[in-house]
């Protein structure tokens, strides 16, 4: 139960961190969201926007992320 613990602060933590930064950024740095993968379609009355470059970014970077918390918890 203590590794879970640890893990739980270490994610708390982390989530704390991103959305002080979403507080003091109003856009994201690095360009997120608009990278050259990402679908914007926009029409007359009409737009379209699903960010999958940006969706695979996070993800993989999360995945190591987690990769590494699962490492130090062991």
């Amino acid at each position: 139960m203590e590794s879970i613990g640890k893990a739980l602060i270490i994610a708390g933590l982390f989530i704390a961190i991103i959305g002080v930064l979403l507080v003091f950024f109003e856009k994201l740095p690095l360009g997120l969201g608009k990278l050259p993968g990402d679908i914007y379609i926009k029409r007359d009355n009409f737009v379209f926007y699903f960010p999958i470059a940006t969706s695979i970014l996070i993800s993989i970077v999360l995945s190591l992320i987690f990769i590494i918390i699962s490492r130090f918890t062991k």
